[in-house]
């Protein structure tokens, strides 16, 4: 499957574009074009059919993983392939872990697959991504160590899920800032690592990881005493002078 962005003004040469990329890449049997941004609770683009089989359901595979997922119907980015490998690479043997945004499972199964955690557990509230969890923790025979969970991440004590990790993964830019407070409660009473995601703008003066590390540090000061970003780098540009940012923070409480 291949999605493709085009200008307006040349919308009427997509499916010259649509031939040319299966012309191009023999394995691609269906192609769409996007047609609007994310957006929406569950962080859906908006795709258009533009030639081959009618269907937006696929299988993605990087570094050993499998990712069933249907992309009408749940969020999924290639282009944080790198990210989910490193997050996983820096993950301890047995520590528990929650992914507090799972979607279809793909940093939660890049962390069993590539680490030695005792426990994943994976929250999600788009119930066709918690479908595709599932599946994909059976694809990849994960089952013993990834636990999928249906529900609003901010579900922390009702889940059972209050002091039980060593390290809390917030990849949803869009909510992470909102949800500080509930991975801090989800932390073990020792603290713990979380992995906190946003959207930053900067112009070319400021520097985005800087600005989200100044918004971050203000909210922690108030739910935490101590605390440091030991790292902090740029993920992705998203549009012109709009960044994806990740800061790893260590806690103690």
């Amino acid at each position: 499957m291949a999605v493709f962005r085009i200008p307006e003004h040349l919308e009427q040469h997509s499916k010259t574009v649509a031939e040319t990329i299966m012309q191009t890449h023999k394995q691609v049997k269906s192609v769409w074009r996007q047609v609007s941004s994310v957006s929406g609770e569950y962080r859906l683009h908006g795709l258009e059919h533009v030639l081959g089989k009618k269907t937006t359901e696929t299988v993605y595979k990087e570094y050993g993983c499998a990712y069933k997922v249907d992309l009408k119907t749940a969020y999924f980015s290639p282009r944080l392939s790198y990210e989910r490998l490193r997050i996983a690479k820096l993950v301890e043997p047995q520590e528990v872990i929650l992914n507090m945004f799972s979607g279809v499972g793909c940093y939660s199964i890049a962390v069993a697959k590539h680490s030695q955690p005792k426990k994943v557990y994976s929250v999600d509230i788009n119930p066709r991504a918690f479908e595709y969890l599932q599946q994909n923790i059976r694809l990849n025979r994960a089952e013993t160590t990834v636990v999928p969970i249906q529900a609003d991440a901010k579900a922390v004590k009702e889940k059972g899920l209050e002091a039980v990790a060593d390290r809390v993964l917030m990849p949803l830019p869009e909510k992470a800032y909102e949800y500080l407070e509930y991975a801090i409660l989800a932390l073990k009473p020792k603290g713990g690592w979380i992995h906190y995601y946003d959207f930053e703008y900067a112009n070319k003066n400021q520097n985005p990881t800087k600005k989200a590390e100044t918004k971050v540090t203000k909210k922690l000061e108030k739910l935490c005493s101590r605390f440091q970003i030991n790292f902090a780098r740029t993920v992705r540009t998203i549009g012109p002078n709009w960044h994806q940012i990740v800061l790893d923070i260590q806690v103690q409480k």
